[in-house]
């Protein structure tokens, strides 16, 4: 008899998984649960965690994500889709976002039950990515615009409204420039190829057609043309060996000529060659004996791999806080973020102040005493006066390990951290700030994300200049100095409010941020060294992934993580919220709701400082290797 679970999430969990299968007509469907992103590998499909409680949010969006993926694993054909896919990156994620709510659609026909759940992963997504904040056309992604419109018209339903934010920047230009096309939606839907074929003249009509290609339905035609005239030729032509031989002498002859031609070419660029070198060495005469010296390499980008490009660092940017909003927006940012975090700061100072006890009991003096020199040992002078050829006795203060050490906090500042994740790590912060600050640890507070989506200027150069392949890195970096090491809390208490303001959260590039961090501190004099890195996901950045492999920001976060933890000149931890950081970092903690975040950063900085190896350990929630 199976034994009764104790997690009042597993029925649901199970009657969801059983659905998805049938859904998606594959019984052999393997269905999971993670804090990774959603997806299907082969026969594996990952749905979004549910926790014990089963808020209302979390079983929405699991139930939503799921019928999106089974409905594209049912109605999506792969062949098909390879078949007519643009080989340009614009076309291509154009034609994958309508193909994708293409199938969403299909569901939403055949299935109504779907609709409201597919609408709530999208409400989902849509405020992830901040498209409710979007005021400009210009950052408004046109694919998940496309997308969008597909949807609407296929499914007569309105959308979420940070959704539908996106569609009413590009509605106008969307319906203007590919009316026509889309007046024959509803004869193409259930037709995957035929959607295809719709789908490539609605991106001609947007002004991406030179990124198309050829069009498969023509080569087809032309290779069933070309096979047909081969035969009948071969059905006609008489036998003419004399001919043959005449053609076979003409092309022999064509082909001596030809290789003299190459060979006077050859002879012709090596004369030219030697003059240019005999002028130069008119010019200026290399010394006898020495060589001619090379410009040096450029140095590569990351130390941490060498193999890791940047298309252009031209527009990147390292900013100040206080360089990106005006003194007086930042104080009503920071009096917002004061009062919506009012009933978490009580929490929150405790543990803080639990964390301060930690370190001042480690903070009693210790003395050395009978010294030669040092200070005077006022306990030592009666035998001094008892017997005055007695020497003068001196004592020394013993250096206290944490007294000397600078910790780093570096937050993601990613879109996927807008709301509440933001505002609680911001005033974390803040907090362990004040408190380390008191026993004299300093503190610099850090932040990383870009300055734009989807690439901003650094992607427009690529496509002026013609789009490269695999350009690496693609987009314009904005690293934001909250509060630096030596600067007090009291002058940059307003700084953390920033996290606060609209549109600054983007997307997150985490390896080279952490390699920015890590060289701010390896500068600093302090003998002990602590980065805490915070992050609620994955490396993501739209522009980059969709022009390079799909591991390339997470294959260079591991590199730069393997190359600190190896030079050892800077303690690492991370903590992840909502997402399993421990497979990245060997010293990490993952927690599943973002209110656990300032036990989470206390208990692992006092860890770091406690005395005893097995604290340590167990505070931090470290295996020790046997």
């Amino acid at each position: 008899m199976a034994q009764n679970s104790d997690n009042p999430a597993d029925p649901f969990k199970k009657a969801l998984a059983e659905a998805t299968k049938v859904m998606a007509d594959d019984p052999e469907l393997s269905v999971s649960y993670t804090v990774d992103p959603s997806g299907v590998s082969g026969d594996a499909m990952r749905l979004p965690q549910v926790s014990r409680r089963m808020t209302r949010d979390e079983v929405l969006l699991a139930r939503g994500t799921a019928d999106a993926l089974a409905l594209h694993r049912r109605y999506h054909d792969a062949n098909t889709h390879a078949r007519y896919a643009p080989p340009g990156d614009i076309a291509r994620e154009l034609y994958e976002a309508m193909e994708t709510a293409r199938c969403e659609a299909m569901g939403a026909r055949d299935m109504p039950g779907t609709a409201g759940n597919i609408d709530a992963k999208i409400g989902h997504d849509a405020a992830r990515k901040g498209y409710g904040q979007i005021r400009d056309v210009a950052e408004a992604p046109l694919p998940a615009a496309a997308a969008y419109l597909i949807r609407n018209l296929a499914t007569g339903r309105d959308l979420p409204p940070d959704a539908a934010n996106v569609l009413n920047l590009w509605r106008d230009r969307l319906e203007g420039q590919a009316g026509q096309t889309l007046a024959g939606l509803e004869d193409t839907l259930s037709d995957q190829a035929a959607f295809a074929r719709f789908a490539r003249r609605m991106i001609t009509d947007l002004g991406y057609g030179d990124q198309l290609g050829d069009d498969p339905d023509e080569l087809d035609d032309e290779s069933d043309d070309e096979g047909s005239e081969e035969s009948q030729q071969d059905e006609e032509q008489p036998d003419s060996t004399g001919d043959d031989d005449e053609t076979s002498e003409d092309a022999e002859a064509s082909a001596e000529q030809s290789q003299e031609d190459t060979q006077d070419a050859s002879q012709a660029q090596v004369d030219m060659d030697e003059m240019a070198d005999q002028e130069e060495g008119q010019e200026t005469e290399m010394p006898e004996g020495e060589a001619p010296h090379e410009p040096p390499a450029p140095a590569p980008v990351s130390e941490a791999d060498p193999a890791y490009t940047v298309y252009t660092t031209e527009f990147d940017e390292e900013v100040a806080a206080e360089d990106l909003a005006e003194p007086v927006e930042l104080e009503r940012l920071r009096a917002y973020l004061d009062q919506q975090l009012e009933p978490l700061k009580g929490a929150v100072g405790r543990l803080a102040n639990k964390l301060q006890r930690r370190l001042q009991a480690q903070q009693n003096r210790s003395w050395e005493f009978d010294k030669e020199e040092g200070v005077l040992d006022a306990g030592r002078l009666a035998r001094v006066v008892a017997n005055p050829t007695t020497p003068l006795s001196f004592k020394v203060e013993k250096d206290m390990e944490f007294r000397d050490t600078v910790v780093t906090l570096l937050l993601d500042n990613s879109g996927s951290m807008r709301g509440r994740p933001i505002s609680i790590a911001a005033i974390c912060a803040d907090v362990l700030a004040r408190t380390l600050e008191r026993c004299s640890v300093k503190v610099e507070i850090l932040g990383f994300t870009t300055r734009a989506w989807k690439g901003g200027q650094a992607r427009e150069a690529w496509l002026n200049a013609g789009r490269e392949q695999q350009p690496g890195r693609l987009n314009d970096l904005r690293h934001i100095v909250y509060k630096q090491a030596d600067a007090p809390w009291r002058r940059t208490r307003d700084n953390l409010g920033l996290m606060m303001k609209e549109g600054l959260l983007k997307e997150n590039i985490d390896g080279e941020a952490l390699e920015w961090a890590h060289r701010r501190m390896v500068g600093r004099p302090e003998a002990r060294r602590i980065l805490m890195v915070i992050s609620d996901g994955a490396p993501v950045d739209d522009s980059t992934l969709s022009v390079n492999p799909a591991n390339y920001l997470e294959k260079h976060l591991r590199d730069v993580i393997a190359m600190v933890e190896r030079k050892k000149q800077v303690e690492l931890l991370a903590i992840g919220i909502g997402h399993d950081v421990t497979r990245y970092y060997n010293r990490a903690v993952t927690i599943t709701d973002v209110e656990q975040l300032a036990g989470a950063m206390t208990e692992q900085l006092a860890s770091l400082f406690d005395s005893d190896p097995r604290a340590r350990a167990r505070f931090a929630g470290i295996k020790r290797a046997s």
